[in-house]
């Protein structure tokens, strides 16, 4: 389950573990395509890797703080520390190479 999440809670829910955060918005197309891969994706690894929404409108201040310029980004997390970063929409295949090699 993709959990959507906004600042406050941000934090908490990327300290421990691998977090992939998904930087969306509701306008924006390619995420609406990416979503619903996103939320297969995270039933398939759940327990491995925890999945997070946040929406780049509502929480902006988030977005600059991880250099976010284009969505959807998707932006990997070990322990609340960036490791790795992918823009744009890819196929499940392609996200599931990308996610294994921090599994």
């Amino acid at each position: 389950m993709v959990k959507k999440v906004n600042a406050n809670e941000f934090q908490n829910e990327v300290a421990s573990g691998v977090s992939v955060v998904d930087f969306s918005a509701e306008w924006c197309g390619p995420c609406k395509m990416l979503a619903p891969v996103l939320e297969e994706i995270s039933e398939e690894l759940d327990g491995k890797m925890n999945f997070l929404n946040v929406d780049v409108d509502a929480n902006s201040d988030l977005a600059v703080s991880f250099g976010i310029s284009n969505i959807p980004a998707l932006v990997v997390l070990k322990d609340g520390e960036k490791v790795d970063m992918q823009v744009g929409f890819q196929p499940k295949e392609s996200l599931m190479k990308f996610f294994e090699q921090y599994v």
